[in-house]
C-alpha cells in the first residue's frame, strides 16, 4: 500500500489491517510440534500453524477466528485474546500489542521480581551529583544513588516513598513544601493504585500508613487523584542550606513495571553547586559527623 493510500484508510481499518497481519506472522513461527500437534510430514504446504488448528487450541470457534484474522469487526474478549495469545506463545510485550489492534485496553504489564538491569543503575549512578531513585509500581524504593541518600536521608529502613513521606522525619523535616507535595503524592498514588485495581498490595501500603500516621489518613479519605510527572520541592539541607528540584518521573518500556525519579536543579538557583559540594568527600565527610 502506498503512502497516499494508507492516508485515505480510516484508523479503525488500519488498526484491523494490522491486526491480520501481526496474527498471521505470529501463526507462520508455531509449528505444530511446538503446540503439541502432528506436523503432517512433507505433505504440509501451511508454515507454521493453520487457523483452523490454532481456533482449536484457543478453545474458539473456527469461523469467529478466521473473522478475526480478517480484521473483521467482531467483538472481542480478554479472555479469548489470553488464549490465542498463548496458542501463539506471544510475549507480554506481543501480547499487549494484541489488544491493542483488537481494540481494548492493554493489561497491565506483571510486576517482575527481576533485579534492576545494570544499564538502569549507570543511569542513576551517572546523574550523580544530582539525586536519583528507582520504584517499583507500589512506590517501594528498589534502588538509590548516593545523592539520593545524602539530600533526602533515604536507607535500607526507609524503603516505601509514601510512607517515607509521612514517617520519616529525616525527610519530611527538610521539605519545606511538604504540606502541599504530601497532598500531591498521596493523590499520585490513588492514581497508581486505581491502574491496578484490588492489587492487595496497595491496600496493604494504605492500611498500614493510616495506622500511624492520621495526617496521612485524613487526606486519603479526600479521594483526590492526580497523574505522576513533575513536582517541585524545596529541602531544607543541614549542611548546605535550602536545595530546589524538579521531579520528574519516567518509565522505561523495556520495565514498564518500574518507574525512574530524577530530581534536577531547579533553574536559577544555587542548587547544583550546593549538590556538587555536599557529593564531594569533604560533604560526606560532614554527614558523618555527630550533630553538636
Amino acid at each position: 500500500m502506498t503512502t497516499s493510500q494508507s492516508a485515505t484508510v480510516g484508523p479503525d481499518v488500519q488498526r484491523r489491517r494490522d491486526l491480520r497481519e501481526f496474527l498471521m506472522s505470529r501463526r507462520a513461527r508455531v509449528s505444530p510440534a511446538e503446540a503439541g500437534l502432528p506436523d503432517g510430514g512433507a505433505r504440509r504446504r501451511t508454515p507454521g500453524l493453520r487457523r483452523e488448528e490454532v481456533a482449536v487450541l484457543a478453545g474458539v470457534g473456527v469461523s469467529w477466528y478466521q473473522w478475526l484474522e480478517q480484521g473483521r469487526d467482531i467483538t472481542v474478549s480478554p479472555q479469548v485474546l489470553d488464549a490465542v495469545s498463548r496458542v501463539l506463545k506471544l510475549g507480554d510485550t506481543e501480547r499487549r500489542h494484541l489488544y491493542v489492534l483488537a481494540g481494548l485496553n492493554p493489561p497491565l504489564p506483571a510486576v517482575r521480581s527481576a533485579p534492576v538491569t545494570d544499564g538502569l543503575l549507570r543511569l542513576i549512578d551517572a546523574w550523580m551529583p544530582f539525586p536519583a531513585h528507582i520504584l517499583d509500581p507500589y512506590w517501594n524504593v528498589v534502588t538509590f544513588n548516593e545523592s539520593a541518600g545524602l539530600v533526602f536521608g533515604y536507607t535500607d529502613e526507609h524503603l516505601n516513598c509514601l510512607v517515607n513521606c509521612f514517617t520519616n522525619p529525616l525527610y519530611n523535616g527538610r521539605d519545606a513544601t511538604w504540606k502541599v507535595n504530601a497532598e500531591h503524592v498521596v493523590a499520585q498514588f490513588r492514581m497508581a493504585a486505581s491502574e491496578r485495581p484490588g492489587d492487595p498490595e496497595f491496600q496493604a501500603v494504605v492500611d498500614e500508613l493510616a495506622e500511624i500516621s492520621p495526617e496521612f489518613a485524613e487526606i486519603w479519605a479526600r479521594n483526590e487523584v492526580m497523574a505522576g510527572g513533575m513536582m517541585y520541592k524545596q529541602l531544607l539541607h543541614p549542611l548546605v542550606g535550602m536545595l530546589h528540584f524538579e521531579s520528574t518521573q519516567l518509565r522505561v518500556p523495556e520495565r514498564p513495571d518500574l518507574t525512574i525519579v530524577l530530581h534536577n536543579p531547579e533553574q536559577g538557583t544555587d542548587t547544583a553547586a550546593k549538590l556538587e559540594r555536599l557529593a564531594s568527600p569533604e560533604g560526606r565527610r560532614g554527614m558523618m559527623r555527630p550533630a553538636g
